[in-house]
C-alpha cells in the first residue's frame, strides 16, 4: 500500500503549494494527489475550490480569472509545475478533475496533452498516473485516452462497478461499512482511499487491501503502515 500527499503534505504547509509538495518528498510520500482546474486563460493549475474564498480570503473565481489574476492574490501552482517536481523526484499521481465546471471536457483535454508532451520523461521517472474524478463524463473521455481513471465513488457507485477501472471511497464510507472494500476490490480493480490522517483509518485502509491512500500526514502514515506491517508480519 502506498501513501500519497493529499493536496501535499498539507498538514505541515499550506495546501497545495510548492511548499507542500516539496514538503512531502522530504516526509518520504510515494506520490501525490492534486485537485486540477482550468484558469481564464485555460492554464491548468492544482487547486481544489472553485474560488480563493478558503485559502485567501478572496472571491476570486478561478474560472473567470487569469492565472497572472490569481497570483496577485495567492500562490498558485500550475499543473505542469507540480509534473515537473513529480517527475524529478520520481513520485507517481493521483489527479482529480474538477466538475462540474464552465469548461466541461477541456479540463481533461488540456491535462492530456500535457501528460503526451511529457510521456517520455513520465515513463524515464517510472512513475504513475492515475486520474479520478467525481464525473463519469470525465472518466470515460479519460479511460479513451488510456490512462488509468478512478471513479470517485458518489452514492450510487454499483453502477459503475462494472465499467470503471478502479475506485476512490472517502474513508468515511469504509468507516460505515468496513466490507466495503472487499465488495470494490472485484477483478483487481485499484483502490485508492482519501483522506487517511489517523492510524485507525490507516488500518481500514490496509484490511480494505488498498493501493493508495491519500494523507495530510504522509509521513505520520509512513511510519504507522511500516509498524502495521511487521505486525501482521
Amino acid at each position: 500500500m502506498k501513501i500519497y500527499a493529499h493536496r501535499g503534505a498539507s498538514h505541515d504547509f499550506p495546501e497545495m503549494s510548492r511548499a507542500a509538495y516539496l514538503g512531502a518528498v522530504e516526509q518520504g510520500a510515494d506520490g501525490f494527489e492534486c485537485d486540477l482546474r482550468l484558469t481564464k486563460d485555460h492554464i491548468l493549475i492544482c487547486w481544489h475550490d472553485d474560488d480563493l474564498m478558503r485559502i485567501a480570503g478572496s472571491p476570486l473565481v478561478v474560472a473567470q480569472s487569469s492565472l497572472v489574476e490569481l497570483r496577485e492574490v495567492t500562490e498558485i501552482l500550475t499543473f505542469k509545475e507540480l509534473l515537473e517536481i513529480a517527475i524529478t523526484h520520481k513520485k507517481s499521481l493521483a489527479l482529480e478533475t474538477k466538475h462540474p465546471v464552465p469548461t466541461r471536457g477541456a479540463v481533461e483535454v488540456e491535462l492530456l496533452e500535457i501528460l503526451s508532451a511529457h510521456q517520455n520523461q513520465i515513463l524515464e521517472a517510472k512513475i504513475d498516473i492515475a486520474i479520478m474524478s467525481f464525473s463519469w463524463r470525465a472518466i470515460r473521455r479519460i479511460r479513451q485516452s488510456g490512462y488509468l481513471s478512478i471513479y470517485l465513488i458518489a452514492h450510487r457507485w454499483q453502477r459503475f462497478i462494472e465499467r470503471s477501472a478502479g475506485f476512490g471511497p472517502g474513508i468515511f464510507l469504509l468507516r460505515a461499512d468496513p466490507t466495503l472494500g472487499k465488495k470494490l476490490k472485484v477483478k483487481d480493480r485499484a483502490l485508492y482511499i482519501w483522506t487517511v490522517n489517523i492510524t485507525e483509518d490507516l488500518r481500514l485502509a490496509y484490511e480494505a487491501q488498498a493501493d493508495v491512500v491519500m494523507s495530510d500526514r504522509p509521513s505520520e502514515m509512513k511510519v504507522a503502515l511500516k509498524e502495521m506491517i511487521s505486525r501482521s508480519g
